[in-house]
């Protein structure tokens, strides 16, 4: 694999979690932010969790200093020219993604892969800008991502056989177990995922059960780990809306509309766990 030297472009609540998975399997990482205290935010939780592995005796301190000596952050995008893979993971905007694939391009060598770790925008919609459509490929981790298993691979039908054996290649060196999917809206997980969580909200709506009891059916009466509301507020309530704009977008059903109470909490800015409320108070 020519994969050595990783770039992260974002080091928020995935960004970080993909810098410390790469770190921790040996790859040396430089994350950018878009400010210093943005970047020594990232960096700090990434050494907090490091830091808690060590107290609980998963890996000793010699182990995390290595792992943070892997680290390097940078404010700068030119930094990141000399990358053999460029994985982003900001926030779900098209036109954001753009332009920072387009400053990308101008800088780095042809032979670096460009990775979106976006979660339902279509890969040749950013590949397209640049001029490397056969080295762009979607790599979707899932928060927290040095916990979670999976990567869905987004393959654009210009993705290279070269550069997809790659990405499959860096999944499973990170210990991660990937599955392949189609250029399409929303992938394999979030097509599947956003209608259940919209309807457990739609629920909760027409005033069918509390939120416990909607949590609590769904975990014992189908055996799944969290409810779906709880996940709603893990995963950001702001970020399933942009998701929802976005498959809503792309295929015109209505499971995908976004309820009215998941637009009235975001516009209250109660966003889930980050903001310390979202269905639930933190």
């Amino acid at each position: 694999m020519g994969i050595r030297k990783v770039g992260v472009v974002g080091c928020g609540l995935m960004g970080s979690g993909i810098v410390q998975t790469a770190a921790q399997c040996g790859f040396e990482v430089k994350v950018r932010e878009v400010s210093q205290e943005l970047l020594a935010k990232g960096l700090s939780k990434i050494e907090g969790v490091l830091s808690g592995a060590v107290k609980k005796e998963k890996m000793t301190a010699q182990e995390k200093d290595a792992v943070m000596a892997r680290i390097s952050g940078t404010t700068r995008v030119e930094d990141l020219a000399d990358c053999d893979l460029v994985i982003e993971a900001v926030n779900e905007n098209v036109e954001l993604k753009q332009d920072l694939w387009r400053r990308l391009d101008g800088l780095c060598p042809p032979t670096t892969i460009f990775a979106s770790n976006t979660s339902s925008i279509p890969i040749r919609v950013q590949a397209e800008v640049t001029s490397r459509s056969d080295r762009f490929i979607g790599l979707h981790f899932f928060n927290p991502v040095p916990v979670m298993k999976l990567v869905e691979v987004i393959r654009a039908q210009t993705t290279s056989d070269a550069t997809y054996n790659e990405a499959m290649e860096f999944s499973k060196t990170l210990g991660k177990t990937p599955v392949t999917c189609i250029d399409t809206a929303g992938f394999i997980v979030n097509r599947l995922l956003v209608p259940y969580l919209f309807d457990a909200v739609r629920a909760l709506e027409a005033g069918i059960a509390t939120p416990e009891d909607i949590d609590t059916g769904m975990k014992l009466g189908c055996g799944h780990p969290m409810g779906p509301l709880t996940l709603l507020d893990f995963v950001g309530l702001d970020t399933a809306l942009a998701i929802s704009h976005i498959l809503y977008d792309a295929f015109g059903l209505p499971h995908y509309k976004a309820p009215k109470l998941l637009e009235k909490l975001v516009a209250e800015g109660k966003l889930g766990r980050k903001s310390g409320e979202g269905v639930y108070k933190y």
